[in-house]
């Protein structure tokens, strides 16, 4: 159990931040009204993903480094919990987008990044579940995981403060911090982002672990 203390730090901040992002107190704000309280999930859902990513990322560095095969297998699944997140975060944002712009989808160039991203990865995963030979797969895998995240983190945070947006902090529109994340959010946003971060690492660590046993399964198989 000493060793499960993030788990249960997990449950915790994620009861307290779903708690509290439905019936704490929110700021009173013109057109987001009530729906404010999504940025409890959908942002923090956002930073747990590119923190996953990153971290796929430094796996794969590390694989094309000194390839292993646990290496590979911390790669990919961290990569699939991001993604997993991302679409989280995609329809949380595009349920939030109903209740305040009147549509799922606008021309938005953060949506429109943010779809390309997920597409980007998308193609990620297909690419490893076409290249037979195991070697060839994870090294052409970890190359592109590396271009993926290059090509997501532009696409994501900085092509659309370029331009004029509908979202806080891009085309001149004020960010959040500067206008209504008042202390009282803060004490909910920044355990939910914790919350939402470490959920990520206990699905990784699932995942993995059970690929792991699998690996184990078949060499006994073969032996």
């Amino acid at each position: 159990m000493k060793n499960a203390w993030w788990k249960v730090l997990t449950v915790v901040l994620l009861i307290y931040s779903v708690v509290m992002g439905l019936m704490g107190q929110v700021p009173r704000l013109a057109i987001l009204n009530e729906t404010i309280r999504n940025l409890y999930f959908h942002v923090p859902m956002w930073f747990g993903m590119t923190i996953i990513l990153f971290a796929s990322v430094v796996y794969s560095v590390l694989y094309l480094r000194k390839p292993s095969d646990r290496l590979d297998v911390w790669a990919y699944q961290t990569a699939r919990t991001g993604i997993l997140l991302a679409v989280l975060g995609l329809a949380t944002g595009g349920t939030w987008a109903r209740f305040t712009w009147g549509t799922w989808w606008t021309a938005d160039p953060r949506l429109n990044g943010a779809a390309v991203a997920v597409l980007i990865y998308g193609a990620y995963l297909v690419l490893r579940s076409s290249i037979v030979d195991e070697q060839q797969r994870a090294r052409i895998s970890a190359v592109y995981n590396i271009f993926a995240f290059c090509a997501a983190i532009p696409l994501l945070f900085i092509l659309p403060r370029l331009t004029d947006s509908l979202h806080p902090g891009a085309g001149g529109n004020p960010g959040f911090n500067q206008y209504d994340l008042d202390n009282n959010m803060r004490l909910v946003f920044y355990p939910a982002v914790i919350g939402w971060t470490l959920l990520g690492v206990w699905i990784t660590n699932v995942s993995a672990r059970l690929t792991f046993v699998k690996h184990k399964l078949y060499e006994k198989q073969l032996a």
